[in-house]
């Protein structure tokens, strides 16, 4: 992810004349990226997170309710409730919880059935969750027709993972393994043609930026840094280790590649520069939170147990 997406981000910007003509399939691509996605999790799976109602919702509110307030605020704060900004910086929390974190949670010791579930059911709430975040925050001060917006929602998301769930069930889980060793590699090349084409979309704007760079980049980086932090904190007292560190990550890292598909769909094109922002930041947080909560576990291992004391 390190030298994949802001690769991606780069060769964008220095071909985006030649790319400009391609973005048509920007939708096309991303549907694939999530149909991949969702051929990994089965009934089964869902399942298991229907016995958990309480984690899920818990990790929905973090990131679609308590994450868009502190993005909003911080926004409206420093650039205005009119600003472009603030309306990517709070798409950036509404949008679906991102596939990326399946990757993460399996290398920090949390539950992957959970979270590939979590993600799988988050995206397929997303024509309800998007359109009404952007209702609630910018109902006077942006103009989007709903209808259009899920329809598109239902077509990128839905679709795909209603399909993916569908064709893993019928094969009882096999058809993973074998479509694998093909879908994964395209998988992987059309994140980076969504990525690429994206930033070409963006580029004739970035002259617009000026000095606004120099508040906005930390912004991001605060407001990142805080998802995670938030999704940590706010399940701390469970005591569940593994729930700890899979909600973490939930509530850290969203699916930026749709959030710019959104962004450039149906608003202003700078409204895509906080996506774009976030999406250079969340994988160097990611793994800074790794590092942290391997830094964590260790320490908790060092303690002597109760009977140990005794």
């Amino acid at each position: 992810m390190f030298v994949i997406i802001p690769g991606s981000l780069v060769l964008g910007f220095i071909f985006s004349s030649g790319l400009q003509p391609y973005i048509k399939a920007v939708p096309y691509m991303f549907a694939y990226v999530t149909l991949t996605m969702a051929i990994g999790c089965g009934l089964s799976q869902l399942r298991e997170v229907a016995k958990r109602p309480g984690i899920m919702a818990l990790t929905f509110v973090i990131a679609h309710v308590v994450s868009p307030l502190l993005a909003y605020g911080a926004g409206v704060l420093l650039y205005g409730a009119d600003s472009p900004y603030v309306i990517g910086l709070v798409l950036f929390t509404i949008i679906p919880l991102g596939v990326s974190t399946v990757l993460w949670v399996g290398l920090s010791g949390g539950s992957v059935p959970l979270m590939l579930a979590m993600v799988v059911l988050d995206s397929a709430l997303s024509p309800l969750v998007v359109p009404a975040g952007i209702h609630l925050f910018f109902d006077t001060a942006v103009e989007i027709e709903a209808g259009p917006l899920i329809a598109d929602l239902c077509i990128l998301i839905v679709l795909p993972t209603v399909i993916g769930v569908a064709l893993n069930q019928i094969s009882k889980g096999r058809i993973q393994g074998i479509v694998q060793p093909y879908a994964a590699p395209l998988s992987k090349l059309c994140f980076v043609g969504v990525v690429a084409l994206n930033a070409s979309a963006i580029a004739p704007h970035l002259d617009k930026l000026g000095e606004d760079m120099a508040t906005l980049v930390p912004l991001v980086v605060l407001l990142v840094g805080a998802c995670y932090a938030l999704g940590f904190i706010g399940t701390a007292k469970p005591h569940n280790r593994e729930q700890q560190i899979t909600v973490s990550y939930a509530t850290g890292m969203r699916n930026i590649s749709l959030g710019i598909v959104l962004a450039l769909g149906y608003f202003s094109p700078l409204t895509a520069v906080p996506v774009v922002l976030s999406i250079l930041i969340q994988q160097p947080l990611a793994t800074v939170h790794h590092y942290i909560l391997q830094k964590l576990n260790n320490k908790t291992a060092g303690k002597p147990k109760p009977s140990q004391v005794r």
